[in-house]
């Protein structure tokens, strides 16, 4: 692979593992020599900084309250302005990127476009871990978070990738500036691992 800046978008419905394939990622790019300390890794998972906001007390905090406990999604700018705070306050221009669960729109996915461009990320690589509805639910409930526990709202959150998500993944199967790679996210985690690393 080439050793400019390269960002990797993983991509895949709630439970498919998008969390570990990226921390295994991160591991095999350090060993292979991409990141090193002239070029580290940075890791953005958005979900904990958003987590912090809600419980936070500005009228913004409130309102985002107010979506999350009805079941609704959040709307585009506020998962733009998340990533985007996360990015201007931390990148110093060295450094490869992970995203893991962003974009999860269409909108989101060609804001997180012009942030590419702008960091002069050359090299961009989406990782689309394809499971179904089925096997996806019944990931979220067996591994008994918190956040997974109603099936009415796994349902839900199932129902935003069919119509929010999957305009965004097509977008980047369509777009000749992104290296694509579907996987099969129902296998074990060391072989999507290993088919990965070959599709790299």
């Amino acid at each position: 692979m080439p050793n400019e800046l390269q960002a990797f978008i993983f991509i895949g419905r709630s439970g498919c593992g998008k969390g570990t394939q990226a921390s295994l990622l991160s591991d095999y790019l350090k060993q292979i020599g991409v990141v090193s300390d002239q070029h580290p890794l940075f890791y953005l998972e958005s979900g904990e900084k958003f987590r912090q906001f809600i419980k936070g007390y500005s009228h913004s905090s409130r309102l985002a309250k107010v979506v999350m406990n009805s079941g609704a999604r959040q709307p585009d700018f506020l998962a733009v302005w998340n990533w985007s705070h996360i990015l201007v306050e931390n990148l110093m221009g060295d450094e490869h990127i992970i995203f893991d669960g962003t974009p999860r729109s269409l909108l989101e996915a060609k804001a997180l476009e012009t942030a590419l461009t702008f960091y002069g990320f050359s090299q961009k690589t989406v990782i689309y871990l394809n499971v179904s509805n089925e096997w996806s639910s019944k990931r979220l409930l067996d591994r008994g978070r918190t956040d997974d526990q109603a099936l009415a709202d796994i349902t839900k959150r199932l129902a935003w990738f069919e119509t929010d998500v999957l305009p965004a993944v097509d977008f980047y199967r369509q777009n000749s500036a992104y290296r694509f790679i579907e996987l099969n996210g129902e296998q074990s985690i060391e072989t999507i691992h290993q088919d990965l690393i070959k599709a790299l």
